[in-house]
């Protein structure tokens, strides 16, 4: 991750930050969704034809007016958006951090499965609003006695809980190498240590 941030994040921070000045979604966190999505390969593909340096479905680039996937500058705005767009699909008395960690999950596996484990955290006397309790609960949508019983029912939900805290952990080092407002990186502008 840090050899590509020297490497490959100079090319697109003007992107990431031009989505930021449209979405108002810190271009770091953009960053590191990207970075989790495609390790910032603008041909990324994969088995299941999610696209592009934000992976964006087909379905996902027609609702974002994306006329090619693979173009950083359609894909890293329409990716920024749809993040939002999931972001808003949860309940604004979600504090934060929670609702991005939500929206970070449902990016990756779509808000019908992150309801489930909501109304299962409620059920069990767990706050369904709380992420580091909602990602418990993630987990029993693979057992029956929860799935059989959840509105979308089955799913193999520890690859939203990995990929919501890689992009955390992602975005931690980059808050931490690079602020906010920083000039458009230099290649080797971060040390590594």
């Amino acid at each position: 991750f840090l050899m590509r941030t020297r490497t490959l994040l100079p090319k697109y921070t003007r992107l990431f930050k031009e989505a930021q000045d449209i979405t108002d979604v810190d271009w770091r966190l953009i960053a590191a969704i990207s970075y989790q999505e495609s390790h910032w390969d603008t041909f990324s593909t994969s088995p299941t034809n999610v696209r592009g340096l934000m992976m964006l479905t087909e379905q996902t680039s027609d609702m974002m007016n994306v006329q090619d996937r693979l173009d950083p500058k359609q894909s890293i705005p329409a990716g920024a958006k749809f993040f939002l767009w999931m972001k808003d699909r949860f309940p604004e008395r979600i504090p934060e951090p929670d609702r991005t960690y939500f929206a970070l999950a449902a990016y990756n596996n779509g808000v019908g499965h992150i309801e489930d484990a909501r109304v299962i955290a409620q059920r069990l006397g767990l706050n369904p609003d709380s992420w580091a309790d909602v990602k418990t609960t993630l987990l029993k949508l693979n057992d029956p006695q929860y799935y059989l019983n959840a509105k979308h029912g089955y799913c193999s939900c520890g690859a939203p809980i990995i990929y919501t805290e890689s992009i955390r952990s992602y975005y931690q080092i980059l808050l931490k190498h690079l602020p906010s407002h920083s000039p458009d990186l230099e290649p080797y502008k971060i040390a590594v240590n």
